[in-house]
């Protein structure tokens, strides 16, 4: 595989893990306006762990959810998959790192190295589905509400937080995609650069039995 690419990958699947860690604590999941005069003008947004607004004057007033247990499901679950997504970024960045070709770890055993690049694309793929399914399910609750003619709350709409999510998780697939790919091409160098060779055993010619075959003739025919 080309160093090139490898790195990249690598690159691609560092940048995806770090805006997770933005997308995680950032407010602006959802926001709406509230309009009315020029003091009661307010802006509401949310995310997972609280929820804030802010007046005309510039004054933010934010306050955490209270209850776990009291949330609605996908907002559980998006919390948890966002921080299970963390975690395969981190297995994911040194599992990756541990096996690049320029890495001393691991020796020259490149087979071994192919290996551990794979599992370091799979915890990448894994942290991009993580990240894609806990936006992905957010946002659809806030256009399903938003679309709601009969929703009686205050209608939301999608925020910064979530497309900071979608790039993140597109851009750790992407990475893993190609760490996968390049473990594939490792195999099928190293199968290539040790050809067939039969084994050297000891070759008896026609010639040379017929001729033991004569002497030892020649030999009984004088006793």
């Amino acid at each position: 595989m080309d160093p090139i690419v490898e790195v990249v990958a690598v690159l691609l699947g560092f940048i995806g893990w770090i805006m997770v860690g933005v997308a995680l604590p950032n407010r602006y999941w959802k926001i709406s306006t509230v309009d009315g005069n020029v003091i009661t003008t307010s802006t509401l947004y949310e995310n997972l762990w609280m929820s804030c607004a802010t007046d005309s004057t510039g004054v933010h007033n934010c306050r955490e959810f209270p209850s776990l247990l009291a949330l609605s499901g996908y907002i559980q679950a998006s919390r948890a998959l966002m921080i299970a997504s963390i975690v395969m970024g981190t297995f994911g960045l040194v599992a990756s790192l541990t096996g690049m070709q320029c890495c001393k770890a691991g020796g020259d055993n490149y087979v071994l190295k192919g290996r551990i690049t794979a599992v370091g694309g799979a915890f990448f793929i894994l942290q991009g589905l993580c990240t894609m399914i806990s936006v992905s399910w957010y946002a659809f609750n806030i256009t399903q509400d938003f679309f709601n003619p009969l929703f009686p709350g205050t209608k939301y709409e999608i925020g910064e937080g979530l497309y900071i999510g979608w790039c993140s998780g597109t851009l750790a697939i992407c990475a893993g995609v190609c760490l996968m790919f390049a473990c594939n091409s490792n195999s099928d160098d190293d199968k290539s650069a040790y050809p067939y060779q039969p084994s050297r055993g000891t070759v008896y010619s026609g010639a040379a039995s017929r001729r033991d075959a004569a002497s030892t003739y020649d030999k009984n025919a004088y006793v």
